[in-house]
């Protein structure tokens, strides 16, 4: 399969939605409860929270996308830090990042996470932060391999229950 990462805009709203609830439901289907994601996805993968995303200035969004036929099958989003440490003038969350389990070993994470890096600093920060389920270890160990580092904990509310989440740093 060949893919591409591309920095995504308003008019890809619609296809960011679709990827986010599949690699959520994806990632998380027997790890959480069946209606905490459902509802999880309803209220936070809709296309308009797309679309401010992709319209904040002070942030970006990146799409996967298969080259032919432009199919979603990964995503990133940077946006202002909202976790519970202290972020410094020159933070950046990255909020999200997935990838559909038919691209592991592909390449395309490391290279959202790139392209993600990128972002950050054209956007003159020097710090990503990001929150990822503590007992997510595929992710733990991507971001270690990224040169992240935990640097807190928070919980996190997932449908109608809480779930410990650890939270990473990078300097960049």
């Amino acid at each position: 399969m060949s893919w591409r990462v591309r920095r995504a805009g308003a008019a890809d709203a619609d296809a960011l939605s679709l990827v986010a609830s599949a690699t959520f439901l994806e990632t998380f289907a027997g790890l959480l409860g069946g209606s905490d994601i459902v509802a999880h996805c309803a209220a936070n993968n809709r296309p308009t929270k797309f679309v401010d995303w992709a319209n904040d200035p002070a942030g970006s969004v990146l799409i996967g996308e298969v080259e032919a036929g432009r199919a979603p099958i990964g995503y990133a989003v940077l946006t202002a830090p909202d976790l519970p440490i202290a972020p410094g003038p020159a933070d950046i969350e990255l909020k999200r990042i997935y990838t559909l389990s038919l691209t592991h070993g592909t390449g395309l994470g490391a290279a959202l996470m790139a392209a993600a890096v990128e972002d950050a600093r054209r956007l003159g920060r020097s710090r990503i932060l990001l929150g990822v389920f503590a007992g997510n270890v595929r992710a733990h160990a991507f971001y270690k391999r990224q040169g992240f580092q935990v640097v807190g904990e928070r919980q996190f509310l997932v449908g109608n229950t809480l779930y410990d989440d650890l939270v990473f740093a990078r300097d960049i």
